[in-house]
């Protein structure tokens, strides 16, 4: 076996073109980990923060960008029980996933489901892991609440749309075009709304009697936090888990109070492995046998090659994709 692979690496933070396709040498998997000969890695908005400048990685990560990916198990740590060699898996990664080559903690990988390809497989773990960990663990979405999920057509919008459908949510979702309204209607989504055109503070009253949704699941904040806490339901449940609109904000606090509301919000990267194995072992219960049976399924947009990764991460960055972005390495 080779010493070193393809990976890439950024030169300096900045835009797209800041990205090349350089050799770089295979890491080696500790006790509790697995090598993993890399077919296939998502391309998610932390990773253009991180080419940015603006999200380093982890103490001890890796400096490579891609927190997902699926291939097959090449190596295995000396403590490793739950794989064996040329297992095929995808995987929740703190870093590395655009390369050949990376480690991955065992509890952090998930069988490939039947039927999927490695590209389909790499599209599941950042956002099933973040879904699930912020709308069920955190926000307890329960069966006949209304959830509100801002964005609906990316990754995280529809892994979220068919994830609360699947448990007996009903679905309100935002987008920025009649285009990608029709696609969250088709995905499973009860009310969908553009934002450009509409007032979603609006519709989500009128669409749940004026009682608001239950659970809302933002990643903009910015000037969205106040009409987020307007859009809420008494006891209702609001996570953030990015800041698109801006991190900072001026808000009323008095009907947070007067609606006993939850405004709460994460981020997955930096927490242990013991806590996202947790969030494997729910996913692998609860969810993976729905993907089995074709009931929910990874939305892939495009799938660009290691060497296109720079108009990858335009593409990406344009907002203009329905679903994931892929790389194929």
């Amino acid at each position: 076996m080779t010493t070193t692979m393809r990976a890439v690496n950024i030169t300096e933070p900045g835009g797209p073109e800041v990205l090349k396709v350089v050799s770089e040498k295979i890491p080696t998997p500790a006790d509790h980990e697995v090598l993993i000969k890399i077919a296939a890695a998502g391309i998610n908005r932390p990773d253009i923060m991180q080419r940015q400048g603006l999200y380093p990685p982890p103490i001890g990560a890796s400096g490579i960008l891609g927190l997902e990916c699926a291939g097959t198990i090449e190596k295995i740590g000396k403590k490793v029980t739950s794989w064996k060699l040329g297992d095929k898996v995808c995987a929740l990664l703190t870093g590395g996933g655009y390369s050949e080559y990376a480690t991955a903690h065992e509890g952090c990988c998930l069988k490939i489901p039947n039927s999927l390809s490695y590209e389909e497989a790499a599209a599941l773990p950042e956002t099933f892991f973040t879904v699930w960990s912020n709308i069920i663990d955190r926000a307890n979405l329960k069966a006949g609440e209304i959830f509100l999920v801002h964005g609906g057509t990316s990754g995280i919008g529809t892994t979220a749309i068919q994830i609360a459908k699947a448990f007996g949510a009903k679905v309100i979702t935002t987008s920025g075009s009649n285009e990608k309204r029709t696609f969250c209607r088709e995905l499973g989504a009860d009310h969908s709304i553009n934002y450009k055109t509409h007032n979603f503070l609006q519709e989500t009253l009128e669409f749940s009697e004026g009682k608001g949704a239950d659970v809302i699941l933002d990643m903009v904040a910015g000037d969205y936090m106040a009409k987020n806490i307007k859009a809420l339901n008494v006891d209702g449940r609001l996570v953030i888990i990015a800041v698109q609109g801006g991190p900072k904000v001026q808000l009323n606090v008095l009907p947070i109070m007067l609606k006993r509301l939850t405004v709460t919000g994460s981020t997955l990267r930096a927490r242990d492995n013991k806590f996202k194995s947790d969030i494997a072992t729910s996913l692998k219960q609860n969810v993976w046998p729905l993907i089995e049976k074709g009931q929910i399924k990874p939305i892939i947009d495009k799938i660009y090659s290691i060497e296109d990764v720079v108009e990858a991460h335009r593409y990406l960055e344009a907002g203009n994709h329905i679903g994931k972005v892929m790389l194929k390495i």
